[in-house]
């Protein structure tokens, strides 16, 4: 492994605690009704590489799951990340 793919698999996995933390702190947040994360917020962590610890935590939360937005846009991102992440892979 050279530096460089070491440097994706470090961001890869720290962006992923970050979006599965994010919807952990915004679904406590939600119910003891504080001030939230803004969805603006959650979809940015999930775009910028961290959709699949986003969809993990929507899941284990059990939050965002009826909004039709992150049910279908989190898998959709899922699948899209993993298939760059494979190619940045193999490209590199």
């Amino acid at each position: 492994m050279d530096a460089l793919s070491g440097i994706l698999y470090l961001y890869a996995v720290i962006i992923n605690i970050i979006g599965f933390t994010v919807m952990g702190r915004d679904k406590r947040k939600a119910q003891r009704h504080e001030y939230r994360i803004s969805e603006r917020v959650l979809w940015q962590v999930a775009i910028v590489g961290g959709s699949v610890g986003a969809y993990i935590g929507m899941k284990v939360y059990r939050h965002k799951t009826k909004h039709k937005q992150f049910a279908i846009g989190f898998p959709l991102l899922v699948m899209l990340h993993s298939v760059l992440f494979i190619w940045l892979n193999a490209n590199l």
